[in-house]
């Protein structure tokens, strides 16, 4: 390689050295306004996005009755499939055209489709369905995101993507079922759902900073492979946590029914009015109900907590890990791709964990996701020497 290729993969490309030459530099200001712009676009959409999370089951279910929870799990999944479209779209559109086109029409698309969900309601037939291609339309809003010249190690391109798969459908798994899966263990009503699950995400939120403040420290200590390697484990036994044990079952809500004989007397436009008489608890069609241990709330927060832990750790090495691994020529196609991947994940994971739940239960949902996970571990084992830098690879500097 000639010597300024070798300067440009070992240059930063904003440096903190305020007696440099770029400092007072036009484009390097504009980068960093960039930056920020994009920090604060980021965190408005994640905002916006964990209160979607919390309130998509309890909004569903009043829209529209018909709505089960394995419909939760399309309606989770489209947004994703969504986003899986068109991130390499936006990705092939900024190699040809300027990046703030693609990135205007992302969002003019996400503000209209987050407005199409606000009013989902309002059609008198086949709400769940307005709800359904509303998510999809703000997923394909939210698929925004220049090929490298030289050669690339594709196994090592492969295994990043899969790897990401596997950490995002684990994310996907966690996000569908925590409001479900809270109501039916504990018999907390829709409004409690939402708001105790609304606290600890913003508990495992400010928990997710501080683990990007460890990660950091400790990718330079020991590499990011180590630190990627590790998060799994901890998602692992996050989940292993998450398995229903003991003798205690959890409340069933024929119970409700059985016990409240004014249900079938009241029409549904008074039920409707009385919140008190929500039913709560585990639904009796789910019949697993009847004979799985129930998961007690000390094991669901500390699950939270853990996976809390070591999805941050996973995702933020994973992005890290590909980036390195591309180099640092664009990357922009390869980048879209592996979006679509993360997507793809988020797709299938919210349809496979309310499927499984619902049909047999979270002992069996878990447990697969338990052996995902194992299998990951052994996926990164076995490519672990080939997920370097490319930089590393081609010789120019030493890991």
């Amino acid at each position: 390689m000639s010597p300024l290729v070798d300067c440009d993969e070992t240059t930063p490309l904003l440096r903190d050295d305020a007696s440099s030459d770029d400092y007072e530099d036009e484009d390097y200001r504009s980068r960093w306004r960039s930056i920020r712009v994009m920090y604060f676009t980021m965190f408005l959409s994640s905002v916006g996005f964990t209160i979607v999370i919390t309130s998509l089951w309890p909004y569903l279910q009043r829209i529209d009755e018909s709505a089960d929870a394995s419909f939760l799990g399309w309606v989770v999944a489209a947004y994703s499939l969504g986003q899986m479209v068109a991130s390499p779209i936006f990705g092939l559109w900024s190699n040809y055209r300027p990046r703030r086109e693609p990135l205007v029409c992302s969002i003019f698309i996400n503000l209209s489709a987050n407005i199409y969900y606000a009013y989902a309601y309002l059609p008198r037939t086949d709400n769940k369905f307005h709800m359904l291609m509303a998510r999809a339309f703000v997923g394909f809003g939210a698929g925004d995101f220049e090929e490298p010249e030289e050669i690339i190690d594709q196994v090592a391109v492969l295994t990043s993507n899969v790897l990401f798969f596997i950490v995002m459908f684990i994310f996907a798994v966690f996000e569908t079922i925590s409001t479900p899966l809270s109501m039916d263990m504990f018999a907390w009503t829709r409004k409690q759902a939402v708001l105790y699950n609304g606290v600890i995400i913003c508990c495992i939120g400010f928990e997710s900073i501080l683990v990007f403040l460890v990660v950091k420290v400790a990718s330079q200590r020991v590499g990011d492979r180590p630190v990627l390697l590790a998060g799994l484990a901890i998602i692992f036994c996050g989940f292993f946590i998450l398995l229903p044990w003991g003798n205690h079952y959890p409340k069933i809500q024929w119970a409700d029914l059985k016990n409240n004989s004014l249900l079938s007397k009241m029409s549904e436009t008074a039920i409707a009015a009385n919140s008190s008489l929500e039913p709560t608890g585990c639904p009796y069609e789910q019949t697993w109900c009847q004979y799985t241990p129930a998961i007690h709330l000390a094991q669901y927060i500390s699950s939270d907590f853990i996976i809390g832990v070591g999805y941050p750790a996973c995702n933020v090495m994973s992005y890290t890990l590909y980036s390195k691994i591309l180099g640092s020529k664009p990357q922009g196609i390869y980048m879209g791709w592996l979006t679509a991947s993360g997507s793809g994940a988020r797709t299938l994971g919210p349809v496979f964990v309310s499927q499984v739940y619902t049909i047999l239960g979270p002992r069996w949902a878990f447990s697969l996701i338990c052996g995902m996970v194992v299998g990951a571990i052994g996926l990164l084992s076995c490519v672990y020497h080939r997920l370097i830098a490319f930089s590393v690879r081609h010789g120019s500097i030493i890991e």
